[in-house]
């Protein structure tokens, strides 16, 4: 198996980040566990900055 230390979103689908930050939010909320709700903020904090918008603006454009 090949290793790795990180991992491309290029060919992911906005549904598919979507969908993932969603997860995270409803997991870290239901289980009261702040790293899953840290990772969510932290991935729309690197993607908006990324994309040059404001985190807002971002995730109005994944839900489109």
């Amino acid at each position: 198996m090949q290793e790795f230390d990180k991992i491309s979103i290029q060919e992911m689908s906005k549904n598919d980040m979507l969908m993932i930050l969603e997860a995270l939010e409803y997991t870290g909320k239901n289980t009261k566990i702040d790293a899953f709700l840290n990772l969510k903020d932290n991935i729309i904090k690197e993607l908006s900055e990324l994309s040059e918008a404001k985190e807002d603006e971002f995730l109005l454009y994944l839900q489109k």
